[in-house]
């Protein structure tokens, strides 16, 4: 997307453009591209070529929150690689999405507060020099999608989406974050829920769907959120009626606080205890993240809202140096 100059190389370096194929993507499919480096006025040797997904994730220390990168996938597409003078070098590449990779486009859309791509970075002298990001569209996986249309099918409304650092209890990750897609209820919910929290962990065979319902500010003078989890096959997830197990569950939880779910031979308890804790939601950070058809549903919802180490992450600098757009040395 943008060519950028190699400014080691000084005035009349090469320069490099990254190139996808396809913008958009879904989790587990295989993102391929061209690193192109047009050579300068005289020959030149890259060591290596690093290619990452990279995403903005908060991270949460006691009552402070940082918003950094979170670098969850790198590879390497080539090293000790030779440029010469005035031509062009084309490095093809392939990147695998991890299934748990955040959605960041609905309906083809970019989902407001998520930023998710691919990033170059050149190792030149054995100095790093980290490149411009080229957006991904992250789709939703067909079982994910029905979810999220069951969302809009109901009537809730987009309000926000982020993702968190942490590990949720009681759930196997991949990664060491998770996504949260928030609404505001439907408006029968109106004084007794707040907001909704939807999670999505998933991996190729088995997709988790979990609902967090803030009850806080509410007619719930003790406050405190209630929380469902749905265990599912990919395949079961498209025969579920997930508008009807939705709805049950926040009425349920509108009502008394608790009950119970039952998918694909698997129970799973949701609600709260007197101190508005899940009674297996929370991670080990403290964080308290667990929570058919095509049409409009949450793509239309979406149109009209429009560093440290964590579980094997790179947390980096500020999100402003990484998804503004290139640096001093950068040309379109």
């Amino acid at each position: 997307m943008f060519k950028r100059m190699l400014s080691a190389f000084g005035v009349g370096g090469p320069s490099v453009d990254t190139v996808l194929d396809s913008p958009h993507a879904l989790p587990g499919e295989v993102v391929t591209g061209q690193v192109r480096i047009q050579g300068g006025s005289k020959d030149a040797q890259i060591e290596e070529i690093l290619l990452s997904l990279v995403t903005r994730v908060e991270v949460e220390r006691g009552d402070h929150e940082r918003v950094g990168t979170a670098e969850f996938l790198r590879v390497s597409a080539g090293r000790k690689v030779q440029v010469t003078a005035g031509e062009l070098t084309t490095i093809p590449f392939q990147l695998t999405l991890p299934w748990e990779t955040p959605i960041s486009a609905v309906g083809g859309r970019e989902l407001p507060g998520m930023v998710v791509g691919v990033r170059t970075e050149l190792v030149i002298a054995g100095a790093p020099d980290k490149g411009d990001l080229d957006p991904l569209l992250v789709g939703p996986l067909e079982s994910q999608d029905r979810v999220l249309e069951a969302f809009g099918e109901l009537g809730f409304q987009f309000r926000s989406a982020d993702v968190e650092a942490g590990q949720l209890h009681g759930v196997r990750q991949e990664l060491g974050f998770y996504q949260e897609i928030e609404f505001f209820p439907p408006s029968r919910y109106a004084g007794r829920v707040s907001q909704v929290e939807l999670t999505f962990v998933a991996d190729p065979h088995e997709l988790v769907v979990i609902l967090e319902a803030d009850k806080r500010g509410g007619m719930f003078r003790s406050g405190g959120d209630s929380f469902g989890r749905f265990h599912v096959s990919h395949e079961e997830a498209l025969r579920t009626d997930w508008a009807a197990a939705i709805d049950g569950w926040l009425a349920k939880v509108a009502q008394s606080g608790g009950g119970q779910a039952m998918f694909g031979g698997r129970q799973e308890q949701y609600g709260h205890d007197q101190y508005g804790h899940d009674r297996h939601g929370y991670d080990q950070h403290g964080h308290h993240g667990q929570h058919g058809r095509r049409g409009p549903g949450m793509g239309g919802m979406v149109a009209g809202a429009a560093a440290g180490v964590v579980g094997g992450m790179i947390l980096g600098e500020v999100m402003g140096d990484v998804f503004d757009g290139g640096d001093e040395g950068s040309e379109e």
